[in-house]
């Protein structure tokens, strides 16, 4: 069989794209995966933020339990538990709500910066903003780690007030108990 001039050759289209080609497809689906991942990390961030109310309301109720009952003002070991468990809960609570810039790229506010990436090429720029990316999203994680080990931390220290203030309360009532039953 002879192949004519008109006929479109099949071995052409199959080739390979260029490395060109190939390196921009890379670049684009890196830069989407970056963004995707710096997504997640700011979706964490606001996980992070819910869990410090959740632990601050906790914090604020025990609080509030005791003021109201008038145990927290009493002189006990339980009392002086509480006190300090509240201070230190409330400072680790205080230390993961302090303000933490996140980074951010490009600095828009940076003119030089700006004059710096409208001269990149398209791919060069790309290739900038993935190395951004990299920083950025390493930057967030170190701000991320702190506030998710302060949670922790306050998380156990909460919990160690939940069980003081309960053993606190019954020790109360199984005194106030016992006195009933003595003067019977």
């Amino acid at each position: 069989m002879v192949a004519h001039a008109d006929q479109p050759n099949l071995s052409a289209t199959t080739a390979p794209e260029p490395k060109q080609d190939n390196f921009i497809v890379t670049v684009n689906l890196a830069l989407q995966d970056a963004k995707s991942v710096l997504d997640q990390q700011q979706q964490f961030r606001q996980l992070s933020l819910t869990q410090l109310n959740i632990l601050f309301v906790t914090n604020t109720a025990l609080l509030t339990v005791l003021s109201i009952s008038r145990l927290l003002f009493t002189i006990s070991p339980f009392s002086v538990l509480e006190i300090v468990g509240f201070f230190l809960s409330f400072s680790v609570l205080i230390y993961a709500v302090l303000p933490r810039q996140p980074l951010v790229t490009p600095n828009l506010e940076d003119p030089e910066s700006l004059e710096h990436y409208l001269s990149m090429s398209p791919d060069e720029y790309r290739l900038q903003m993935l190395t951004n990316f990299v920083e950025v999203y390493k930057a967030n994680k170190q701000r991320l780690d702190d506030i998710t080990q302060a949670l922790s931390i306050a998380t156990y220290v909460v919990w160690g007030l939940v069980i003081i203030t309960l053993s606190h309360v019954l020790s109360v009532m199984l005194f106030a108990v016992l006195g009933q039953k003595s003067i019977l």
